[in-house]
């Protein structure tokens, strides 16, 4: 198979590239893990046994789900939040995009499937084409997609369709509903206007929501379906929309549209060009109706009248696809969720609220963000590889992206409301390498649980094994790994169980359509990179938001945020931030006092009734007091939770699960510190993970800690070694999970 094009391939700036796929990247199979041993006694081989059937596992979260997903009707959306439909009873989503599609026997299947339920896992995005290179639909794709999610059914594990991505179609020459491409070329753009390309769409939506299971069941009418996804990461608002990336056959269809439309608008081309005041563009040919497209640089920037013209049009256009597409999936049956897309723009804040705007003809709003440092080298936007140069970047602290740098305030986990729709991040996670890994999992519980995120989806499976896959190249995303899979136990059941209650809103912001038509912007843009040299330029909430300005990117860490993309008058209603946000120490208390982070030192605490632990920098930190628990540690980075499993505050729990884990690295990895402070990889190593061994003691406050009996678990969370009382718990090196009973 070809390898993914680079950046100049498709026009696109580097930094904003659209990562790569699992889908595109072939991997070679997992050496043998029995001949692996750690080199190094500060790293501990992670390779669990294979669980026994019977066992008893107190890791084990399958209890969590349903019987078999959809037991309880479809899912719906009610007051921002996602429901069964049947009982109305509210759900969030853990989950995962995969499973790969190598994996396709029956045992394999139903051998993920519960590796994922047992970790907490309700749902799989299952992110795939259902058709060739060519565009033509894949019968025994579709058959397998259908064996998937069989699989998962029976685990209680819901599914989520993505099946289009320009990435996935290389339209031929001879291509009829797709002319002027050459095969080598991604189709961009297209699909928001070409009727054609959209017949053929929908031929590839019928083919997969009408395909029936063994018992005759259409995929469209099942409502283990939790929902559908327009498409992935394309949009009119994003530098893919260019006049490099449409060949002429497209780009004059397109324009043809934008002068039609202009003609309606304006009585005449001639009043439009009247009306804006400046000269024709190179590409205008009036006389043919054809009207060209400035580019998104200068219409975010500039903001011409021509400019807000171009806006409108490209917002009605992409707008009308959606809300086509999605009443086309409706009459095929389907009665789950829809989302439009996922994607970013060329400006997020001038930008943004419009391709949010236009999400809004579906039911829930979703998006995409990764968390990743400077990594450099050839194909390093999807791949790792011996000799690339990477940073080490810890979101606790708020880094940028390379050393010597100010901190950035842009995380991917920043979650507001729009309109009252359910939200979705379902593409995430913290790239490798990268040492501070391990905070991922917590962090998205955490925050995710602040906000009131309903689905946060981790990027990517890659297996149902814990290996490294190791090859000539390693992929930056895989959740098989200790520090990601191997926290899902406390974090998942943190994040479903919502231990850590959801913050008061704190921002109320209201913007019309026509000021967003206008190009005015938003005050809380998202995804928009703000380091700390701006913080002075926000209001801290002790007067009124002046036009221009951009809301505290802090208040994400300390509450809720809600935005109106169609009110009657633009506003923003914002509570006083200063109890919360301390810009002096570099700290932020949530609202509800359960989470507290200090970006300072890189530590966030945990300090709820049912869930209390640290991540972060705990040798610079010392000893850490939380209402129940003290941890100590020496390590940078650990991260040390305690979660309730029986629903009980932790004060007075009967059964608790004490989960720890560091930092991760292959068996073998190697790389060499570079003079400014950037390392190069030497060595991609081997099977099997390590973890750095933890080091510490977790002293539990209760009066009754001494009756309290601790016994550490293995990998699997099976009962391993007693270990005495919970006065004071000398944490092992090489154990991850401990069961604290009465």
């Amino acid at each position: 198979m070809r390898l993914p094009p680079t950046p100049a391939d498709n026009g696109v700036p580097p930094r904003q590239y659209v990562l790569m796929k699992l889908l595109l990247v072939p991997f070679a199979a997992a050496v043998c893990l029995g001949a692996a041993l750690a080199a190094d006694p500060a790293w501990i081989p992670f390779a669990p046994p294979v669980l026994q059937p019977g066992s008893e596992s107190f890791t084990d979260l399958r209890h969590l789900n349903e019987r078999f997903a959809g037991e309880h009707g479809v899912i719906a959306m009610k007051d921002a939040r996602f429901v069964r439909s049947a009982d109305g009873q509210t759900i969030r989503f853990w989950a995962v995009n995969g499973p790969p599609s190598a994996i396709t026997d029956p045992a394999g299947l139903r051998n993920v499937a519960r590796t994922l339920a047992r970790h907490g896992v309700n749902l799989v995005r299952i992110h795939t084409p259902v058709f060739d290179k060519k565009g033509d639909i894949d019968t025994e794709r579709i058959g397998r997609l259908r064996e998937t999610v069989s699989a998962m059914k029976q685990e209680g594990i819901y599914t989520l369709f993505s099946i289009y991505f320009p990435l996935w179609l290389d339209p031929p020459a001879d291509t009829p509903w797709l002319k002027g491409y050459d095969g080598r070329s991604h189709a961009f753009a297209s699909l928001f206007f070409n009727p054609d390309f959209q017949a053929r769409y929908r031929e590839w939506w019928s083919a997969l929501l009408n395909s029936r299971d063994a018992n005759g069941l259409r995929l469209a009418e099942d409502p283990v379906v939790m929902g559908l996804e327009v498409q992935n990461e394309d949009s009119l608002f994003f530098w893919t929309f260019n006049e490099k990336n449409l060949p002429g056959p497209q780009l004059e269809l397109f324009e043809s549209q934008f002068a039609t439309w202009l003609v309606t608008r304006h009585g005449s081309l001639d009043k439009a060009l009247a009306t804006w005041g400046s000269s024709p563009l190179p590409r205008d040919r009036p006389a043919d109706r054809r009207m060209a497209f400035r580019p998104l640089w200068n219409i975010a920037n500039e903001r011409t009248p021509r400019d807000r013209d171009t806006a409108r049009f490209l917002l009605e256009t992409q707008t009308g696809f959606y809300r086509e597409a999605i009443a086309f999936l409706r009459s095929s049956g389907f009665r789950g969720v829809i989302t439009a897309s996922n994607w970013t723009t060329a400006d997020a804040r001038v930008l943004g609220p419009l391709e949010k705007l236009s999400y809004l003809e579906g039911d829930f709003i979703d998006r995409h963000g990764y968390f990743a440092g400077a990594v450099k080298g050839e194909n390093s936007e999807w791949s790792i590889r011996v000799g690339h140069t990477y940073a080490d970047r810890s979101a606790l602290r708020m880094e940028g992206d390379k050393p010597g740098v100010p901190r950035s305030f842009n995380h991917p986990v920043m979650d507001a409301e729009y309109n009252g729709r359910a939200s979705m991040i379902s593409e995430t996670t913290w790239n490798r390498p990268n040492r501070h890994r391990g905070e991922a999992p917590l962090f998205y519980a955490a925050y995710g649980a602040l906000q009131d995120t309903d689905a946060i989806v981790h990027f990517a499976l890659d297996g149902a094994d814990w290996s490294v896959k190791p090859n000539y190249f390693m992929q930056p995303w895989t959740l098989m790994a200790p520090t990601q899979l191997g926290q899902f136990p406390a974090t998942a059941l943190l994040y479903r169980r919502g231990l850590v209650r959801a913050g008061d809103v704190l921002a109320d912001v209201r913007l019309t359509r026509n000021d967003l038509l206008d190009l005015k912007g938003t005050p809380l843009p998202q995804d928009a990179a703000f380091d700390e040299l701006r913080l002075k330029e926000v209001p801290d909430g002790s007067g009124p938001v002046l036009p221009g300005q951009r809301l505290d990117p802090l208040i994400h860490f300390a509450g809720r945020t809600r935005v109106r993309l169609d009110a009657e008058v633009s506003g923003v209603d914002l509570q006083p931030l200063q109890p919360w946000i301390n810009r002096s120490s570099q700290t932020v208390r949530s609202t509800t006092g359960e989470l507290l982070l200090d970006y300072r030192q890189g530590i966030l605490e945990v300090r709820a009734p049912a869930a209390q632990g640290v991540s972060g920098n705990l040798a610079a930190r010392g000893p850490v007091d939380l209402p129940d628990f003290r941890i100590r540690s020496g390590l940078d980075p650990i991260t040390i939770l305690v979660v309730a499993l029986d629903d009980q505050p932790l004060a007075r729990s009967s059964r608790m699960l004490l989960q720890v884990m560091t930092e991760e690295q292959p068996t073998d990895w190697a790389t060499e510190t570079l003079s400014d402070g950037q390392k190069r990889i030497t060595s991609l190593g081997r099977d099997p993970w390590q973890f750095n061994a933890p080091q510490g003691t977790v002293e539990c406050l209760r009066p009754d800690a001494g009756s309290l009996r601790v016994t550490a678990l293995d990998l699997n969370g099976v009962r391993k070694q007693p270990l005495g009382d919970a006065r004071s718990i000398g944490l092992k090196s090489d154990v991850v999970y401990y069961l604290l009973e009465r």
